[in-house]
Formats: structure tokens, sequence, C-alpha cells
């Protein structure tokens, strides 16, 4: 019920499609009715708020303190031992990749190459997939089985690939592999995800009782300076937006559920 709710919710609640709701909402009211004032509030501000977002770097206001969040946490040495690295779902296209005999992939690649990295530089540790159909109208397509075969193409053996392919969201990803893999006290587990979505990542895994090491990728951000950076593009801009908003409402709604400990987790010291 919460993965229907949250999805459901998010849908109509983003910025984007809020912004574009007002604007066509104050059309209708503009054309259809004589509320001619609440028409061109709604059609203004819809507008208005549509190109502040799109243009300004307010994404970037939100989404740098989550990807600054574990960005200094270092890595073990490779002389280290490591259990196995957790690639969390959320790059591949399910419903290409059955379509198309091949790994279809998206802006989120870097989980799967910095994943295959790691994975050669512990040559012994398990390399862990995990992710199943997360969209409503994904249409029952996964990709676990195209990033198997994709992992031992590049040179995993299959006996270090390990595959959950049932989670629908970063809770269910923790609990799931949780359950999967039965870590023993003391083991050194990598996670790695997008930099922005690590801070839930990591605490949701906690709250499961999975203690991991952030391996942090696909930063959307430089630094301080794309404070000041304007977008070129209203949909680039917008898309940003919608990225930051989602994941502090992520974190926001985990942590009210009991989902994570802390509202928002940090490396620990």
């Amino acid at each position: 019920m919460f993965h229907f709710t949250s999805k459901v919710f998010w849908l109509v609640a983003q910025p984007s499609s809020l912004f574009a709701i007002a604007l066509l909402s104050g059309l209708l009211i503009l054309a259809l009715t004589r509320f001619r004032r609440l028409g061109l509030t709604l059609a203004f501000s819809g507008l208005f708020l549509m190109l502040a977002g799109g243009f300004l770097p307010i994404g970037n206001y939100l989404v740098l303190p989550l990807e600054q969040r574990f960005a200094g946490e270092s890595l073990p040495a490779a002389t280290e031992p490591v259990a196995g690295i957790i690639i969390l779902g959320g790059f591949e296209d399910g419903w290409v990749s059955a379509g198309r005999n091949g790994l279809a992939i998206n802006e989120a690649a870097e989980r799967l190459t910095e994943g295959v990295r790691l994975a050669r530089r512990w040559p012994r540790a398990k390399v862990v997939f995990t992710g199943g159909v997360g969209g409503l109208l994904a249409w029952g397509s996964d990709a676990a089985g195209p990033v198997s075969q994709f992992l031992q193409d590049v040179g995993i053996p299959p006996q270090r690939i390990v595959l959950e392919s049932k989670s629908r969201n970063t809770h269910e990803n923790a609990t799931l592999t949780r359950e999967l893999l039965e870590p023993n006290p003391g083991e050194r587990w990598l996670l790695v995800t997008s930099a922005y979505h690590m801070p839930r990542s990591i605490g949701t895994f906690r709250a499961a009782g999975f203690d991991v090491t952030a391996a942090s990728v696909d930063y959307r951000t430089r630094d301080a300076r794309d404070l000041v950076r304007m977008f070129s593009s209203i949909p680039s801009g917008l898309e940003r937006l919608d990225l930051g908003i989602r994941e502090w409402i992520g974190l926001l709604g985990y942590w009210l559920t009991g989902r994570t400990d802390d509202l928002f987790p940090s490396p620990k010291t």
C-alpha cells in the first residue's frame, strides 16, 4: 500500500506537474467561466513557476546537500577484505531491455560502471544487483537477467553474481537484500547508488540491520558554483527540481514511517 500510495502521490505532487496543472487550470477557467481573476492568477502563477524552476538553479540548492552528505566517505583500501558490492537498480530499463535483447541503461548508468570497477578491485567480493519493477506503468518488466548477462560479459564469474529482482523501492531493496545475503557481523559491504539518493539508501539499510559503506556515484552537481549556474533549458531545470523535491520528500516519508531512524542520515564518526 505504501508503494502504490507514494507513486500516485508523486505523479501529481511533483513540481513540474503542479506548475502545468496550475497553468492549464487557469486557461480553462478563463475560457469556460467568468472567474477571470482566478484564471489569470493560476495561469500566470503556473507560467512563472515553470520558468523560474526551469531556468534558476533552485533544483541544485536541493540536490547539492544530498550529494555532499556522503561525498567525504572513503572506500577501504584494495588490500582490505570486502564481502560484496551492492548495486541499486534504477539505471536499467527493463521494458526496453526485454525487447532489444540487451541491457538498456539511462543517465544513472554510473551505478553499473562503478559497480563493475569495484568488482575488479575486489575480485573475491560478491556482486549484488537489487531492483525489480518500481514504476506504476512498468508493465512487469525487470532487468535482472540482462544485468546478470552484462556482468558476465565483462568478466564477472556467475558464481559471484547475486540477483534480487522483487524490490520495488529503497525499503524493499534493503530488507530483501539483507534476507537474501544474511550478512555476518563485521563484514564490509559497499553500497553503490546515486549520490543524491545515498542518504536515504544508507538510512534504510541501517534500519534494516544491514551496515553498508557508501560508494557514491552519478553526481548531478559539481560544487557550490552550481548554486549560481543557470540551466540552459526549462526541461533540464524542472527535472533537477523534481529530483531534489522527490528525494527530500522521500527522506521525510521514510522517517515518518520508520523506514529510516534518522531524517537526514550521515556518515558514522
